[in-house]
């Protein structure tokens, strides 16, 4: 066995057993304080609901389960099993140039892999939100969506991947530099084209009607330095019964958007404070902050990429027999998550320093204990459990827990009185 094989096998087993054993503690921990409210909810949140919210999780922890099992064996057979060489091998005998069989490789694999995960995605959406209340996406809407995601994965991923591989090809040993910029490029534009091309595809977006609202979110708006393209509510009561609120895009081309199912359910003074919070995302940076983060991260990577792929044994302990451009580029995207595991909490720790920050930034411009009480009708409307096993919280968390949320919000809303 080749030593790079060896290390791959023990990668995929230590990551598989770390994901089972926080997968287990999350399970006994939320399991054992199913019966009782914790105290600072016990006013607002009932225990019936709190039941809900554990059994929502728990729910949810054993599909996990079942899904990694699934995904790590697809891994080892693309890999290992030899199924990427038997992709290449049949597209290869269609005799087309290197880098159109290449594009044909990376669309077949893309395909094979969203048909595959397809039992998962049906199960989640028709099984499991629906047992708890939250699905309402019929099945044509699902079809459709399909339909539109694939079509519009297409227009956009073959010319850029026909790119990817001339860049390869054509640009010598420093290819991966072009290849990133490219990428960086493609990720600005669609940032930017998101909120008003994309975004419209999937959702209808009316902008808000309600005038008292509107007057409060500009005056919101105005005291933050913040202009944007409009105040939008989409309809996400189409698919779920889950409510988020978020702004999106870039420049001049920014978007405050609110789920329908979240305005119909919080009170004006809620939504303004759910607002300053997305607000104080944009104030602090923190997008600008992750996308920052995200370029170094994809350079770094496609660095290594660059060195791993003149070397032919990355192919061979991988159980790919051709050694191509196309071949690495899968290859590599299939094992990374294995390999970089072990930073989730690294990332996960950031992101929650960042809505640490945004809930300061909404506590000194808006009402702290009214951000409190909508994040308690968002935990309650969305069965967020409120009794997470502080290691799994740790590691995959990109929000803090809600009793060190709320705790925190309590701190800084007595600062600021």
């Amino acid at each position: 066995m080749h030593t790079f094989t060896a290390l791959f096998i023990a990668a995929v087993i230590l990551s598989v057993t770390l994901q089972l054993w926080l997968s287990a503690r999350q399970s006994r921990f939320v399991g054992q304080h199913r019966e009782q409210v914790p105290d600072d909810f016990s006013q607002s949140i009932s225990l019936d609901e709190h039941k809900k919210a554990a059994d929502y999780t728990l729910a949810q922890l054993k599909l996990g389960k079942r899904e990694l099992g699934y995904e790590t064996l697809l891994l080892l057979l693309w890999t290992l099993g030899g199924g990427l060489s038997l992709l290449d091998h049949g597209i290869g005998t269609l005799g087309w140039s290197e880098i159109t069989t290449g594009v044909a490789f990376l669309i077949g694999f893309s395909l094979i892999g969203g048909l595959l995960a397809l039992p998962f995605s049906l199960y989640r959406t028709f099984r499991l939100e629906a047992r708890f209340g939250f699905n309402r996406t019929t099945m044509q809407t699902f079809v459709t969506d399909i339909i539109k995601n694939t079509l519009l994965s297409l227009i956009i991923g073959v010319p850029f991947i026909y790119l990817v591989l001339w860049m390869m090809d054509s640009m010598g040993s420093l290819w991966w530099l072009y290849v990133w910029m490219a990428y960086m490029g493609l990720s600005l534009t669609m940032f930017w084209l998101y909120p008003s091309v994309i975004a419209p595809l999937f959702n209808k977006f009316s902008p808000l009607a309600d005038e008292t609202l509107k007057a409060r979110i500009e005056a919101l708006l105005s005291r933050c330095g913040f202009t944007s393209q409009g105040i939008f509510i989409m309809d996400g009561s189409r698919r779920s019964a889950h409510g988020n609120a978020y702004f999106t895009g870039m420049g001049k081309n920014k978007r405050i958007v609110f789920f329908d199912t979240l305005t119909n359910s919080l009170d004006h003074d809620e939504v303004e404070a759910v607002l300053a919070h997305e607000l104080g995302h944009f104030r602090r940076k923190h997008i600008s902050k992750r996308m920052l983060l995200m370029a170094l991260t994809t350079l770094l990577g496609l660095a290594v990429l660059g060195w791993l792929i003149q070397a032919p044994w990355f192919y061979t302990a991988l159980g790919a027999e051709q050694v191509s451009n196309h071949m690495a580029l899968v290859l590599f995207m299939l094992i990374s998550p294995v390999f970089t595991f072990l930073f989730t909490p690294v990332f996960s720790a950031y992101s929650r320093k960042h809505e640490f920050e945004a809930d300061e930034f909404a506590a000194h411009n808006s009402d702290a204990n009214k951000l409190i009480t909508a994040l308690v009708k968002m935990y309650q409307e969305n069965a967020s459990t409120l009794t997470p096993d502080p290691i799994y919280s740790a590691f995959y968390h990109s929000h803090p827990p809600a009793p060190i949320r709320i705790q925190h919000l309590r701190t800084v809303g007595a600062t600021e009185a």
